[in-house]
Order: structure tokens, then sequence, then C-alpha cells
């Protein structure tokens, strides 16, 4: 059966071998909470669909209109059994509850670095910070090397900034774009680091330079979330 948990992912445990995320765009608050609600509903009224799906979360975007979607799947091809079998049921009790989502399209990674704060036990996320970086066409070499530079960045900063709890780059599987989900104590602490002296987190130093002016580097945007939902095989 399907149990639902107010824990956060555990994004580095190792047999999550594909990580997938997504965003759906809803509209308002309102339809934020209303769908939210749906993807309950319809999921606890129903069996666990698979041994390999080790969890599913849902976050309410700070935009007030978007939900981002992450699943922790064991391989990327239990994840194509479900969409044969499962999925195409869910999405369509879920948009009869809410009609009109708009479903932006999924992202397949593969986790490639982690780094967490070392003074003590980490508090409970109060805010996840999704920042999606795109390059301009498939370079795993260049995913790879871009992150290595951001952790070099970090190991340089001369005023870590207070609030950030975690930070996990996932990869790509098509080599165009490196997502790092954040973990932050507040989104209030956020919105303070990003206010500080420098562009974005990093301060005003010759490594985050290098980070922000990296060949290849095509965007990059910034998006705060709170965990809505997860749910869990019981």
């Amino acid at each position: 059966m399907t149990r639902r948990t107010d824990a956060h992912p555990e994004l580095v445990r190792p047999d999550v071998q594909a990580p997938f995320f997504s965003t759906w765009r809803v509209g308002t608050p309102e339809r934020q909470r209303q769908t939210v609600d749906a993807i309950a509903r319809t999921w606890e009224s129903r069996p666990w669909p698979a041994d390999d799906l080790l969890s599913y979360h849902v976050y309410t975007g700070g935009d007030g209109s978007t939900l981002l979607h992450h699943s922790q799947w064991t391989s990327e091809q239990a994840y194509e059994a479900f969409v044969t079998s499962h999925r195409q049921e869910r999405v369509d009790e879920i948009d009869i509850a809410v009609p009109g989502i708009e479903r932006l399209g999924l992202g397949r990674y593969r986790r490639y670095r982690s780094g967490t704060r070392e003074n003590g036990t980490a508090p409970v996320p109060g805010c996840v910070v999704i920042v999606d970086v795109e390059f301009e066409g498939p370079d795993p070499d260049r995913q790879r090397a871009w992150v290595d530079a951001v952790f070099e960045a970090l190991a340089s900063e001369p005023e870590p900034r207070p609030g950030g709890i975690s930070a996990h780059f996932h990869l790509s599987t098509d080599g165009t774009r490196v997502l790092n989900y954040a973990e932050w104590e507040s989104a209030q602490a956020h919105i303070d680091a990003l206010a500080a002296p420098g562009d974005g987190v990093g301060s005003a130093t010759a490594q985050w330079e290098r980070v922000q002016t990296w060949p290849g580097l095509k965007s990059s945007t910034v998006n705060r979330y709170d965990h809505a939902l997860g749910l869990v095989p019981r």
C-alpha cells in the first residue's frame, strides 16, 4: 500500500539510480493546494505501483503557481514499466479533480556530488531551492567539471552564508543540464544569502566568477519550494 510521510527524501541513498524531476504549472495557490490533495487521494487509494519506486515527493513553488515533483527510482526501465501500466490512470484522476494542469516536462538525472554542512546534525529543511543550469549542447565532461568548480568555489568561500544545509548536484542524462537540489533552513535564509554582496549565493571571488562565466553556460534559474507531500511504500 501507499503511505504518506512528512519526511523529506534521502537524496544520497545508494539504491536511487534514476532520480526524476518535473514541474507542473497549475496557476494559483488555491490550485496548488487542490492539486496536492488530488495527488494524495489518487495515490493513497491505490497500491504502491512498484518496488522499484522508492519515494515520490511533491513541492509547492514559492511563485504560487507551480508544483515540483521528485521521484526516486532504482532504474529508468522501472519507470518506463510504470508509465506503461500505472501512470495514465493516476493522471486522468488528477486532471478530473483539477482541470487545466500544464505539465512542463520530465527531467531524467543521475546524482553526481553532494555536500552538507559539517557543524552538527542537519535540521529539517524549511525550504528547498532548485537551481537549474542549462548548457549549450550535450557535454557530460562539462557537466561534471562545472559541478567540481562549484565545490571548489564553496571550499574557498571566505564568508559562508548561514542557513544552508546541503546541496545535491544532479546531471541530466542528455548531458545538457545540472540540477542542484539545495536544502535551506528557511526561505528567508536563502533570500538573505542572495541579497548579500556578490552575484548570487557565492561571494565576489575569482572562483565564483569562474563558475558564473563557464564556457557554454546558457542559462541558470533559481526557484524556492516547500515540501508539501511525501509518498512511500507502506
